[in-house]
């Protein structure tokens, strides 16, 4: 079927996919649902008890919009991290942020450089904003923080990206590394610093803050460790004057009223926030420990979630992927070679994470079948 004549000829060019296939769309082709919802890398233990309550209470102002300029949780933000407000912008989400940042940025034709295999959406936006897009390989399963910025200074990129911790790899650089990255950022691009997964991280993955550096701004979400995937609330932090730009483009009604109250009470619940990174971690031993039960690696995470070496090539990991979304396990896996010779595991209750333990074996052995 031909698409519609008056699409642009960017938008006529660009591939009918998104990035992501939700596991609601896998659940309506399949004709059942998933028991163990362990791929999009959500919090499976929800948003707190206090910001439940918080929700409840701002339902019946859902009438109204939310604040445009969303005040309180931008001072809210900024107060947490010790900084004046002029550095903060709140937006749908990073993949929000993200379109917003390559909208104001990059022209058709403009330079870009990621990581091949780096997390989708930010392609798709550069993709849908005519910007031409440069990779460069992981390297021993970690984001090349030099060769991005040696690839930037070669093609001179406008932008940069890297994630840290990383997805889908769940690896990590060192605070150290990143500032050694950011110090090489060429004269006229920006780093955009993706940390979605910081909360979760060990102390020394983040650096500290310094958010008037105009070379990096620096994204951060609610969606991890709060919970709050479903509201769709991230944030970044970086030079006055780049965030003041996002006012021209954004969405300004795009962060709704529940979500803004949901989001101040997340922040504002730090035992709750602490209570979840334990679960975090345990999650994570647990799934490294399923995972060489299973003759398989684990690789090393800073993340709610934990990349599992499934020990053969991207074919075989695929086979392993449909045969646990068969038994009712979802989850997703990288999508370039050779880092798709793996699997992305969330971390779960005790109840998704038994089941997990349950169903690997079984995957694998079809696997292994059908190669």
């Amino acid at each position: 079927m031909s698409g519609d004549p008056r699409l642009t000829a960017l938008a006529a060019s660009l591939p009918a996919a998104v990035p992501f296939v939700g596991p609601e769309t896998q659940e309506r082709r399949s004709g059942r649902g998933f028991r163990a919802r362990l791929g999009a890398n959500e919090s499976v233990f929800g948003p707190s008890p206090r910001v439940r309550e918080a929700i409840a209470r701002a339902g019946a102002e859902a009438w109204m919009y939310g604040d445009p300029e969303m005040h309180d949780l931008t001072r809210a933000i900024a107060a947490h991290h010790g900084i004046d407000a002029a550095h903060v912008k709140v937006g749908e989400g990073i993949d929000g942020l993200l379109g917003v940042l390559v909208r104001l940025l990059v022209a058709p034709g403009d330079a870009v450089v990621t990581s091949d295999g780096a997390y989708p959406t930010f392609a798709y936006h550069v993709a849908g904003f005519g910007g031409v897009l440069h990779k460069v390989p992981y390297r021993d399963d970690r984001e090349d923080a030099e060769a991005l910025m040696a690839q930037a200074a070669e093609v001179g990129a406008k932008l940069v990206y890297l994630a840290n911790p990383d997805n889908p790899m769940g690896t990590w650089l060192s605070a150290g590394e990143v500032q050694t990255a950011i110090a090489a950022v060429p004269e006229g691009c920006l780093l955009i610093l993706d940390e979605a997964y910081a909360d979760c991280a060990p102390d020394g993955v983040a650096p500290p803050l310094a958010p008037a550096d105009p070379r990096v701004i620096r994204l951060r979400t609610f969606s991890k460790l709060h919970g709050l995937a479903g509201m769709r609330v991230g944030y970044a932090i970086g030079p006055a004057p780049l965030i003041a730009a996002f006012d021209r483009v954004r969405n300004h009604f795009g962060v709704g009223r529940v979500a803004q109250a949901a989001a101040l009470a997340a922040l504002a619940d730090t035992a709750w926030a602490g209570e979840v990174r334990g679960r975090i971690a345990a999650a994570r031993d647990r799934i490294g420990e399923i995972a060489a039960e299973a003759g398989l690696r684990a690789l090393p995470s800073a993340t709610n979630f934990v990349t599992v070496d499934c020990g053969g090539d991207g074919a075989f990991a695929r086979a392993v992927l449909a045969e646990m979304g068969r038994q009712g396990v979802f989850l997703r896996m990288p999508f370039v070679a050779p880092q798709d010779r793996c699997v992305r595991v969330g971390c779960g209750t005790e109840a998704d994470l038994d089941l997990f333990a349950r169903v690997l074996p079984t995957a694998l052995s079809a696997a292994a079948r059908a190669a």
